[in-house]
């Protein structure tokens, strides 16, 4: 794929991260603004849906269609119940050693979230983390550890496979797992490192061909692996922190970019958007 047409359909956010498509809206969280928002892209439309405390970052949607969302500084789950009230659902931490990150929801209500870690920042070495199981009454359970910024995350359809990207591994990288029957994870494996220091892979999604599109901030692209670890595209995008598949035919490549990823400036600056890319194969999975 060399041609591409990239559409900005939203502006004047700090800093937009985790997308989800779903029924025909994208649902995102402005992070450091503190709110989750639904985006209409036939009309730009923005709909604020909740303000989360603590600011809140991974999304995902339980088999009842409650949303739940990661509250990145209070390392807690909340659930948005169909009456609007924001309720707690699982607290994290006895397992998160520092601010909560991405997230992805599989077809059972079970939640994989990832963690910092610590507080550092490039170019410090970060401390490893363990990655959170979030059982759909709220109970927690460590499923791997030692985990390098746990940032992206996807499951694949038949709940088989979850895939993470790790931000600071050295190199950065994707590891895929197995799920078992319980949602414990087995059979850790990378599925591909990346070479190219500037590519530290943020939030992902996949495919119908099992391929993964990967937000690279750094490298100012979208980079699409299969799924037996070969880059198949690179498309150039400033700074893209996370990616979700969706639109009416499944094809549209949303991806959420940011002229920042410091707080205060994000804020101040208000550079953050939504842009579009037409691809060629669909997305699926949760």
């Amino acid at each position: 794929m060399t041609d591409i047409t990239i559409d900005t359909i939203a502006t004047g956010l700090a800093f937009p991260e985790c997308p989800r498509w779903r029924a025909g809206r994208l649902w995102f969280s402005d992070i450091y603004r503190g709110v989750v928002l639904r985006l209409d892209p036939a009309t730009g439309d923005l709909e604020r849906i909740v303000e989360v405390p603590g600011q809140p970052a991974g999304l995902g949607f339980l088999p009842d269609g409650d949303l739940i969302v990661a509250s990145v500084e209070e390392r807690k789950i909340y659930r948005l119940g169909s009456d609007g009230t924001l309720r707690l659902h699982a607290d994290l931490h006895g397992i998160a050693t520092w601010h909560l990150n991405d997230m992805t929801v599989d077809g059972t209500g079970r939640a994989y979230v990832g963690n910092y870690g610590d507080a550092s920042a490039p170019p410090e070495p970060p401390l490893p983390a363990d990655l959170a199981m979030v059982e759909p009454d709220g109970t927690a359970h460590v499923v791997a550890t030692e985990m390098w910024f746990a940032n992206g995350m996807v499951t694949t359809p038949d709940g088989s496979t979850l895939i993470v990207a790790e931000t600071r591994a050295t190199p950065a990288r994707l590891s895929a797992f197995t799920i078992e029957q319980d949602g414990s994870l087995v059979n850790r494996r990378v599925l591909i490192e990346f070479d190219d220091p500037r590519i530290m892979p943020d939030g992902i999604a996949l495919d119908a061909a099992g391929s993964v599109w990967v937000a690279s901030p750094f490298s100012e692209e979208v980079i699409r692996v299969s799924a037996d670890g070969e880059m198949l595209d690179r498309l150039p995008v400033p700074h893209p922190y996370a990616v979700a598949l969706g639109g009416d035919d499944g094809r549209d490549l949303f991806v959420c970019t940011a002229d920042t990823w410091v707080p205060e400036d994000a804020i101040r600056i208000g550079g953050g958007a939504i842009r579009r890319i037409h691809v060629a194969v669909p997305g699926v999975g949760f």
